[in-house]
C-alpha cells in the first residue's frame, strides 16, 4: 500500500478502502489530496510484501519499496490507484506518466517480485 509519512503511514494497508468500504480510485485520491492540503512534508513510499513457501516448507517473506513524494495534483493516464499522485524519487513524472517498463523497474511490486525470483532460483539450485 501507499504510506504517507506526514499522515502517520496512512493509508497503508487500507489503501484500497482509504475513503471507505465502497471507495473507488477517485474517492481515495480525492481524500488523500484533501488530507495533504497545506502539508509541506510530502514524502511517501509504496510497499509490497510477498510470501513464498519453498518445497521444503520454509517460509520466506520479502518486501519491496518505492520511495517518493505526493504530487500537488494528478498527472498521467497509465497505471491505477494512487499512480497519478506518486512521484518516485529521481523522477519528475508520476507513476501514471511512466511507461510500464519504467514503472516496473522501480516499483515496489517489481522490487518485491525480483526478490521472489531470486529466492526461487536459490530453491531450484538447492533441489
Amino acid at each position: 500500500g501507499l504510506e504517507v509519512f506526514a499522515l502517520g503511514g496512512a493509508p497503508g494497508v487500507h489503501s484500497a478502502r482509504y475513503a471507505g468500504e465502497m471507495a473507488d480510485t477517485a474517492r481515495n485520491n480525492a481524500l488523500l489530496m484533501k488530507n495533504m492540503l497545506d502539508v509541506a512534508d510530502r514524502r511517501a513510499q509504496f510497499t509490497c510484501c510477498c510470501a513464498l513457501v519453498d518445497p521444503a516448507g520454509c517460509e520466506h517473506v520479502v518486501k519491496g519499496h518505492s520511495t517518493g513524494r505526493i504530487a500537488e495534483s494528478e498527472a498521467g493516464a497509465q497505471g491505477f490507484g494512487y499512480d497519478p499522485l506518486f512521484l518516485p524519487d529521481g523522477y519528475d513524472k508520476s507513476f501514471a506518466e511512466l511507461s510500464a517498463e519504467e514503472k516496473n523497474a522501480i516499483s515496489h511490486r517489481g522490487r518485491a517480485l525480483a526478490k521472489v525470483r531470486s529466492l526461487m532460483a536459490i530453491t531450484e539450485k538447492n533441489n
